[in-house]
């Protein structure tokens, strides 16, 4: 199988890249850095582009079994007006290229991502992919970008929109953000730490992107996150049990909008989202429990 991975450089799409070569794939690999990074596998091609604008490397898109797209500018920062437009434009004009570039009836497989973020703030509704969006920024910005995304269904293609949760690595992600904070004892729950936290192991993101390439009849909108979503102060507690620390320093509602503008209007909402299709398709989770995956993530005993 021949898989092109857009945004490929990042946290997820270097893991992903390695998982997919040692399952025997061919992977190439699409970024805006001139150089691949110091973790990419060698074994992977590697295109250096800017996918927001068209260009040569469509070309690399027009012959591939499966393409996954994973590109997007961090929404971790403050939310001014061009930092939302740099989210905005990079995730709608890099898929609106993307299938642009995809050939008619081939019935090639679109990994589109999008985000939880989609639900917008329900308090503790239990969400699945049955449920609406929300009516906030993000929520938004994974309307359209699903949107475009669709619009491969009209070339024949099947198109995954893989809506994932806060993934748990080691090499970074959210949680490069936060154990520093803990190891200097001022680590804690996000305001009261009531809101919903939904998150995934990468081994299991890895092994659902695996899952979905593999069966055929999966397309649609598919939760990547843990059945277990917990809130905020327990994910909390249980980042400080792994890392022998105390988690009951909260960081103060007022601080996180001061300091982020309307991203810490999100970190301090959530949203409680269950992964129905992976779960009805019998995918098995190696991390549902927060405690378990943390332990694995950190390397740390009880």
């Amino acid at each position: 199988m021949k898989a092109i991975i857009t945004g490929g450089l990042g946290f997820i799409g270097t893991q992903l890249s390695i998982q997919l070569l040692e399952k025997g794939h061919q992977v190439a690999i699409i970024d805006h850095s001139p150089q691949p990074g110091p973790n990419t596998p060698e074994k992977a091609r590697y295109i250096y582009a800017d996918t927001t604008v068209p260009g040569a490397w469509q070309e690399e898109v027009r012959d591939q079994d499966v393409v996954i797209n994973l590109a997007g500018a961090s929404i971790f920062r403050r939310w001014d007006d061009n930092a939302k437009k740099s989210i905005y434009e990079s995730r709608i004009l890099t898929t609106r290229n993307i299938v642009e570039a995809m050939p008619d009836k081939r019935g090639t497989l679109l990994c589109n991502t999008s985000a939880v973020g989609y639900y917008g703030f329900r308090g503790d509704e239990k969400l699945t992919e049955k449920d609406g969006p929300g009516d906030d920024f993000l929520a938004g910005v994974c309307v359209d970008w699903e949107k475009e995304a669709n619009k491969a269904i009209n070339k024949g293609a099947r198109v995954a929109i893989t809506r994932f949760g806060i993934v748990l690595g080691k090499t970074g992600g959210v949680l490069g953000k936060m154990i520093p904070a803990f190891k200097r004892f001022a680590g804690g729950p996000l305001g009261n730490g009531e809101q919903w936290f939904s998150w995934i192991h990468m081994e299991d993101l890895l092994n659902a992107f695996l899952f979905v390439v593999e069966n055929k009849n999966m397309y649609g909108p598919i939760n990547f996150c843990s059945p277990d979503p917990v809130r905020n102060r327990d994910f909390a507690k249980a980042l400080g049990k792994v890392l022998f620390r105390p988690a009951f320093l909260p960081m103060p509602a007022f601080i996180l909008r001061i300091a982020l503008g309307e991203f810490g209007s999100v970190l301090l909402e959530g949203q409680r989202v269950i992964p129905s299709v992976l779960l009805s398709c019998g995918f098995a989770f190696k991390y549902p429990d927060i405690t378990a995956a943390l332990r694995e993530v950190v390397g740390k005993p009880d």
